[in-house]
């Protein structure tokens, strides 16, 4: 709606319909609305006012002698007329960040799910369009050695390999020396064809060739792997809009099947901060149920990832999204401190 057709008595309107849905889940009538909120308005001119808004897109009818709910386009003048005093101050995430980013991940799905009381989830860092800025490896025991691959943005992954035979510390230092001279500073892309061609390549006969290469395969498979953490998909099955049995089922199916949700977080991520998709704004028919509240989260200017929380479209907004903002904020600062400390075991 134009701001033109926006008079200040839609706008009261407009705003008590989406707060009283939001919380009963139920269509709001005109009588409901003059009872609960102090609009100085008859149900007669309410009536009118929801039907002026029905007409503009912003309201619908599910059944002719039922009230009105909101459209997604009603979420999103909402959601874009949001000011910071209606946003409230999220407290501090109650828990003391684990020592492992992996483990951090999760915490954080967590937090996001409790929080909101719906699903939070978290993506971790696209590894495939950074530089590598070197190559640690550092033996376990027996067979088994830790990859530690460091890109140049300051993100920090590792990886347990099971090897053939046991390998010494020096010639894992070795290793170590020269898959950072033959990739230091190529992007993982390049990297990535490089494995794929090595495999169709004839075998070397030098043993510590194949021995070199076959430990470059291994550590640089975790480039096409991109984790994303899920925590609270049962909440969602509280809300009403999914108690129908064959709607449970569409929606755990399709929660289950983290591919789509993985694309299109991956393309939110190309856009720093805050996002809001509310209902058919999302390219994928799978989610267009949903309303997804998302947030980069970053190491300086460096983007690293995408958190956020998925529900109904029927959320509270305001809520969710100061919860997103301050949680991704937080996530920034511990993955940075995280990132120091395990360097700083790398070279000690």
């Amino acid at each position: 709606m134009v701001e033109s057709e926006f008079t200040e008595r839609r706008r009261q309107v407009l705003r008590a319909v989406l707060d009283d849905y939001i919380r009963t889940a139920e269509p709001v009538g005109s009588r409901v609305v003059a009872r609960r909120y102090p609009l100085g308005l008859s149900p007669a001119t309410i009536r009118n006012t929801m039907a002026d808004l029905e007409e503009l897109g912003y309201l619908t009818q599910p059944h002719t002698s039922a009230g009105r709910v909101p459209t997604d386009r009603a979420y999103r003048f909402y959601v874009d007329n949001l000011r910071s005093r209606e946003r409230p101050t999220q407290p501090t995430v109650p828990f003391t960040p684990p020592s492992e980013i992996e483990s951090l991940m999760v915490e954080i799905s967590h937090h996001l799910s409790a929080a909101s009381r719906l699903t939070g989830m978290v993506l971790a860092p696209p590894l495939k369009t950074t530089i590598l800025e070197r190559v640690e490896m550092i033996p376990l025991d027996g067979k088994r050695i830790l990859a530690v691959v460091i890109t140049e943005s300051g993100w920090l992954t590792t990886k347990v390999l099971t090897v053939e035979s046991e390998v010494s510390s020096g010639a894992l230092r070795e290793f170590s020396r020269i898959l950072t001279d033959r990739f230091g500073g190529r992007t993982f892309e390049s990297i990535q064809q490089w494995v794929a061609q090595a495999a169709q390549r004839p075998e070397d006969p030098d043993p510590a060739v194949r021995q070199i290469e076959a430990l470059a395969r291994q550590v640089f498979a975790v480039v096409g792997e991109r984790n994303l953490y899920l925590s609270g998909v049962l909440n969602i099955l509280d809300q009403p809009e999914f108690s129908e049995v064959q709607t449970m089922k569409d929606l755990l199916r399709t929660l289950e099947a983290k591919e789509k949700l993985i694309d299109l977080l991956t393309l939110h991520a190309e856009s720093p901060g805050v996002q809001v998709l509310i209902g058919r704004e999302n390219p994928y028919g799978e989610l267009q149920d949903f309303s997804l509240v998302t947030s980069t989260y970053s190491a300086g200017d460096r983007v690293l990832g995408i958190l956020g929380v998925v529900g109904p479209r029927r959320m509270l907004y305001a809520e969710i999204v100061s919860l997103v903002e301050e949680t991704a904020t937080l996530m920034g600062q511990w993955l940075r401190r995280l990132t120091e400390a395990e360097r700083a075991r790398v070279r000690g």
